[in-house]
């Protein structure tokens, strides 16, 4: 049977969703009422979650306290429009990459660079492994030379893209939200949606990934169920299951 490791830092994502009938008489700011409140796994727990509704093999490394670790965000419930998103403090121990079990027949990195996986671990597990699929926050260097796959979204694109060398330039797939994505010069158009929510799009379009290529070997069917995935949704509120 396929099997498929994630490992990466995990949070608790919160909704609060509110009114805001009036400002505040003392600063030029609006009073939110809580209507009511959701909560679902996030960040590697999310991609874990999304492949887990897919394949039933699939295994998850994360630090303990990830309950503890919040992202609350305050929603108008009406519209959707989120008025600020508080985060608590990200007190993550590093993985001891020296647990780690290689029979796997993908290897997901969702590192959200919050002090779980070093550069040096994240290296190490690729090049222990010939089938990783890489998400990261960090800044690309060789580093993830070894990566079978590295995807990663406009924002953090831009801020590695002078450091990106030939070899990882050949590995990256580039998501553009409303633009698709893009992998060695291909671009993958998206189907169009009303967005509802983009929170989580990121870790479906992952999970998306991974689940079809452990079925077809084959990455380019793989983008564009991944991108199919992410459209679907980011067309409902809150961080949903594809």
């Amino acid at each position: 049977m396929k099997k498929i490791l994630v490992i990466g830092e995990s949070s608790r994502d919160i909704f609060v969703y509110c009114d805001a009938l009036r400002l505040c008489p003392d600063l030029p700011v609006p009073i939110l009422n809580i209507k009511n409140q959701s909560e679902n796994p996030g960040m590697a727990k999310n991609v874990y979650r999304n492949i887990k509704s897919n394949v039933r093999d699939c295994d998850l490394l994360t630090n303990a306290n990830w309950y503890n670790i919040t992202k609350t965000r305050y929603v108008h419930e009406i519209t959707n429009h989120m008025f600020l998103r508080v985060d608590s403090p990200n007190e993550i121990s590093r993985l001891d990459i020296n647990d780690i079990c290689y029979d796997y027949d993908i290897i997901v990195i969702s590192d959200y660079d919050k002090g779980f996986l070093a550069e040096e671990d994240i290296a190490k597990i690729c090049s222990h492994h010939n089938n990783v699929f890489v998400d990261t926050k960090k800044i690309l260097g060789e580093w993830v030379n070894d990566a079978a796959y590295i995807k990663i979204n406009n924002y953090e694109y831009k801020k590695s893209e002078k450091l990106i060398n030939e070899i990882i330039k050949n590995k990256i797939i580039h998501t553009m939200g409303p633009n698709g994505c893009e992998y060695r010069g291909i671009k993958f158009p998206v189907r169009k949606v009303e967005v509802q929510d983009a929170s989580g799009a990121g870790d479906t379009f992952m999970a998306g990934l991974v689940v079809k290529f452990l079925e077809t070997q084959d990455i380019m069917a793989s983008i564009r169920f991944a991108n199919e995935c992410a459209s679907k949704v980011v067309s409902q509120r809150g961080v949903t299951v594809m």
